[in-house]
């Protein structure tokens, strides 16, 4: 029987591409201007699984 990976576990392991897409749509910001709120939040509606989106957000909170 597999045991099913921790929080932290996940955290580790996806922290890095979470920190990318936060840079990725932090760049888009410039261009977007006054979209920009409504277009990121279109983009992490998108993102999959729930908690992969939730540190995406976090990163962008703490990279903005």
């Amino acid at each position: 029987m597999t045991e099913k990976p921790g929080r932290a576990d996940y955290h580790r392991e996806h922290q890095a591409r979470a920190e990318a897409e936060a840079r990725r749509l932090l760049a888009r910001k410039a261009e977007l201007q006054g979209h920009w709120l409504s277009w990121v939040a279109q983009e992490l509606y998108q993102l999959s699984p729930p908690e992969f989106a939730s540190m995406v957000r976090r990163e962008l909170q703490r990279q903005s």
